[in-house]
């Protein structure tokens, strides 16, 4: 995760390596240096509860890993199931774009990267399952 810049808001938390970390008042700028650092911001953050839907249950994956309570290696196939799952159903081009932007997050171990990429396909699937229950 070498190269990752956080940009914090006014008591934004984050979770960096299992300690939670808080913001002060002010916005911050934070530069992760440490490779493979285990890092979540907690307003991304889902519960478990809430990984109901196939797109919330491919950010939970990817979001153990990130704060390190699954193996990336136990994993990854994983969630690369669910993205090939995920392109059977979210076929037009910007979602495509999305998920093959987490299918190369996920090649090289940028699990915030596929965090980051799944997450805009959340609003997209709320419509679908909106619209399907209509």
């Amino acid at each position: 995760m070498s190269g990752l810049i956080l940009k914090l808001g006014p008591r934004e938390r984050v979770l960096i390596n299992g300690a939670v970390i808080e913001n002060g008042d002010k916005r911050s700028r934070l530069a992760i240096k440490t490779a493979d650092a285990k890092i979540l911001r907690l307003k991304d953050a889902i519960h478990p509860e809430e990984a109901n839907t196939p797109v919330r249950r491919a950010c939970y994956a990817t979001q153990l890993i990130l704060t390190g309570d699954a193996v990336a290696t136990d994993t990854k196939l994983q969630i690369l199931r669910r993205i090939e799952d995920l392109s059977q159903v979210l076929t037009d081009h910007d979602s495509r774009t999305q998920l093959d932007l987490a299918t190369k997050a996920i090649a090289e171990e940028q699990y915030y990267k596929c965090l980051k990429a799944l997450r805009t396909l959340l609003p997209r699937e709320e419509r679908l399952l909106a619209t399907r229950m209509q």
